[in-house]
């Protein structure tokens, strides 16, 4: 077994409390195990993840076959520098041998730091139910304040991907008391991000030719609420606890929302061929084709809507819902689910955000070439090391706008 001298446990309570230089200052010229795995914590928290992922795996080869729980602790370090550079490719198989060798030697703190890990990984992709059910039952209060603060803002994650406002504020507000019972600068301000996250506009509402923008609460409530609302976040139509999901189905989609942002009115022929098609000139064969969509958007709507035929074109006609509205995106953009990922300041490899995004890493690449080209999105490294990012997307909510699953387009 490792034995900690006074200057490690001197190193590790300043990486505990957020104070990385530190730390450096106790270990830097230190070459064994224990300093290797404690300085490579420290470039983490310091922005190197490059070095840290280094240091860490150095630390990990340096110590003993008797020193599971050490080798496992640096697993779980190098998972949550994976994390934050977004190699989502990383093996979560590790990462889970690593958290039960953590149980079964009572290393409760680590063990329950590595589930979080994998909770966030969860949520990042957008595996919500398997997210909930890893963290069901879990109770983070006996743990330092720095954990609790963490463990809340993953529970605070999830509800706001679940619509479920008052828990979030509920969690937030849990989490901040924690970090700040923590006094640790980032770890504050990763939780007064989070809460503002709540009071921005996170959608924008399309009803009888207004629109307005709606806060994440607000969301919630259309969801509640008696209205058919075609959800242009999530690429479903949705009444109450029925919802028919279309996000492998762009022409159906684009239909019932050109049909729902008319209503009550009917949509000229022409005008659903323009937007379903992208077809400004129509002819015999678009009108055959938009009559077979028709079809089937009547077959997948059935148990929510009817679809008229009228004399210029078609009209929705909901069975159960009072009114018909359009939840869209606070800003309209061709691969706006790409642009959220991005939105968080971190740099993503394409193969991350193809992981994250449900598709192909072509497809990916080709959207963030695109991007390039506006100026939106930008890149460093070349090959495999090639990173993307963006500045985050200034006064709006992203939440609705993660995958689950959406199309880029």
């Amino acid at each position: 077994m490792i034995q900690m001298d006074a200057t490690l446990v001197a190193a590790a309570r300043s990486l505990a409390a957020g104070n990385p230089l530190g730390a450096l200052n106790r270990v830097a010229l230190r070459g064994d195990a224990p300093a290797l795995a404690l300085r490579g914590i420290a470039m983490a928290q310091l922005g190197d993840l490059v070095r840290a992922k280094s240091l860490i795996r150095s630390a990990a080869r340096a110590f003993g076959p008797r020193d599971a729980v050490a080798r496992a602790r640096c697993v779980v370090a190098e998972a949550e520098i994976a994390l934050a550079s977004r190699d989502l490719g990383w093996p979560a198989k590790s990462l889970e041998a690593a958290r039960q060798t953590l149980e079964a030697h009572d290393d409760r703190l680590n063990a329950a730091h590595a589930r979080n890990l994998q909770v966030r990984r969860l949520l990042l992709i957008g595996h919500l139910d398997e997210a909930e059910r890893l963290l069901d039952g879990f109770d983070a209060a006996p743990f330092p304040p720095a954990s609790s603060a963490a463990h809340e803002l993953i529970v605070a994650g999830i509800a706001m991907r679940r619509l479920r406002t008052k828990t979030a504020r509920a969690a937030l507000a849990r989490a901040e008391r924690a970090a700040r019972h923590a006094a640790i600068p980032g770890l504050a301000a990763e939780v007064e991000s989070a809460a503002r996250l709540l009071d921005t506009p996170a959608a924008r509402l399309i009803a009888g030719g207004e629109e307005r923008l709606l806060l994440l609460e607000d969301v919630e409530a259309l969801m509640a609420s008696k209205a058919l609302v075609i959800d242009a976040c999530r690429y479903a139509v949705r009444d109450g606890d029925h919802v028919v999901a279309l996000a492998t189905r762009p022409v159906l989609f684009t239909l019932a929302r050109t049909l729902a942002e008319a209503w009550p009115q009917d949509v000229p022929r022409d005008t659903l061929i323009e937007r379903a098609f992208r077809m400004k000139h129509a002819d015999e064969t678009h009108r055959a084709r938009l009559r077979v969509e028709i079809g089937r958007l009547r077959t997948v709507l059935g148990a929510l809507a009817d679809i008229d035929a009228t004399k210029r074109g078609f009209a929705l006609t909901p069975h159960r819902a009072s009114e018909v509205v359009v939840l869209a995106r606070p800003v309209e953009e061709e691969h706006a689910s790409l642009l959220a990922l991005l939105a968080d300041g971190e740099s993503w490899s394409s193969s991350a955000l193809a992981l994250a995004l449900g598709a192909s890493q072509r497809t990916v690449q080709r959207a963030l070439d695109t991007l390039a080209s506006a100026g939106k999105v930008q890149s460093f490294g070349q090959g495999r090391a090639r990173r993307w990012m963006m500045p985050p997307m200034p006064g709006f909510a992203t939440a609705l706008l993660l995958p689950a699953t959406l199309p880029i387009g």
